[in-house]
């Protein structure tokens, strides 16, 4: 499938001050664009190195959220991501890939095969040239283009120095809805949790999923204007 070089305002729409502070200046798309119309967007991010049980939570998360018709938005990292997007396409559900490199190279190499797959069946999303080099810096500019294209966003494990954290800060700039899972905030090994709920970041539990599932839009499904400049 073609790429598509697009500026954030004809894939996303209109933004405000806020969102338009950190947007990049050009988007670089492969796949199905309508998948952003279709249902509200929510990003599962968290660890690379991730343990069995939060696997297990960003798979479940995932499926549950694809069954609903909501589109599930991760980075293509080893770990959480790699279990929400496979988990998202097991279901019936779509899924976007925001990537930390450009689309003509892959990080990690073992994703190569689930990046060629997003980029055929479903979307896949990088502000950064191709032949651009992969830097360290690429991928919190990527959590914060996450932030921008999702609803709300679940930070489902990560560690003090994890960069899902510059996606959280992000989602809560931007006023968009910001969910912790209850295993998080009972960790005592880490400190940022804390932190985050005081700027207004929410549990995600059993108890609280309906609150998660309410404080998502209602996109009703529509198709890409032709007119747009593509």
């Amino acid at each position: 499938m073609v790429m598509e070089t697009l500026s954030a305002e004809d894939l996303l729409g209109p933004l405000n001050e806020f969102e338009a502070k950190h947007a990049p200046d050009a988007l670089y798309v492969r796949g199905d664009k309508n998948i952003l119309r279709q249902g509200a967007r929510v990003s599962i991010v968290g660890s690379r190195k991730a343990t069995p049980f939060g696997l297990a939570r960003a798979r479940k998360l995932a499926a549950m959220l694809a069954e609903r018709n909501i589109v599930v938005v991760s980075g293509l990292a080893e770990g959480i991501d790699t279990a929400a997007h496979t988990a998202a396409m097991e279901h019936g559900g779509k899924t976007i890939a925001v990537i930390g490199t450009p689309i003509d190279q892959v990080y990690p190499k073992q994703n190569r095969g689930l990046q060629e797959q997003i980029g055929q069946e479903h979307l896949l999303i990088s502000q950064f040239a191709p032949g651009m080099p992969i830097q360290k810096k690429n991928f919190p500019m990527r959590n914060r283009t996450m932030a921008l294209i999702s609803d709300a966003t679940v930070i489902v494990e990560a560690s003090d120095s994890s960069g899902s954290l510059s996606q959280g800060w992000e989602a809560l700039r931007l006023g968009r809805a910001l969910f912790i899972t209850k295993a998080l905030t009972e960790d005592s090994e880490i400190s940022w949790t804390k932190e985050m709920l005081d700027h207004g970041a929410k549990v995600l539990s059993d108890e609280t999923v309906q609150d998660f599932l309410d404080c998502l839009p209602e996109r009703t499904e529509m198709e890409f204007d032709v007119a747009l400049p593509f």
